[in-house]
């Protein structure tokens, strides 16, 4: 049986006038992530990651932000364009490992909605989705609450029968 193992990052700058959409999820807080679709980090670093594990680039790649088609998109369709192509290729996801980086809203209330979302998505189940959280101590960009960031990593197994 064939696995391989990918890593994803991704940075939004949080903004007033925005929704915070984290893993699926929208939570309540004063300022939003920017970018051209709702921005939510966790979502892109999981695709980042599952794409990488095969080398099919990254989330730039298949949803760039010059396509009006991804304006204000919501992730979990990025999520499940990418899931797609996973299985195309012949691989399933075993299990996700991630952080997000910020200092406020604490996400930990929110971590099952996140690994019910995610898990749903990615056929796997809820306990195979680990979301966790951490602030930087008040440092850099996400310390100031200037942006926040994510981390993903991701095992695929080759499904049986595929090439």
């Amino acid at each position: 049986m064939a696995y391989r193992i990918g890593s994803g990052i991704d940075f939004h700058r949080l903004i007033e006038g925005r929704e915070l959409w984290i893993g699926g999820v929208n939570l309540p807080h004063s300022k939003g992530a920017l970018g051209h679709s709702d921005a939510d980090v966790l979502l892109h670093a999981i695709c980042d990651a599952l794409l990488g594990a095969l080398a099919m680039g990254d989330i730039g790649t298949h949803f760039p932000d010059s396509d009006e088609r991804f304006k204000n998109i919501d992730s979990k369709i990025l999520l499940q364009e990418t899931i797609s192509l996973i299985k195309e290729a012949g691989y399933a996801v075993v299990n996700i490992d991630s952080t997000v980086c910020l200092e406020e809203p604490r996400i930990k209330p929110h971590v099952p909605a996140m690994q019910k979302v995610i898990s749903s998505i990615c056929g796997i189940q809820e306990k195979d989705v680990s979301v966790k959280a951490t602030t930087t101590e008040k440092l850099g960009f996400a310390g100031r609450e200037e942006g926040l960031m994510a981390m993903a990593s991701v095992l695929l197994k080759k499904e049986s029968g595929s090439n």
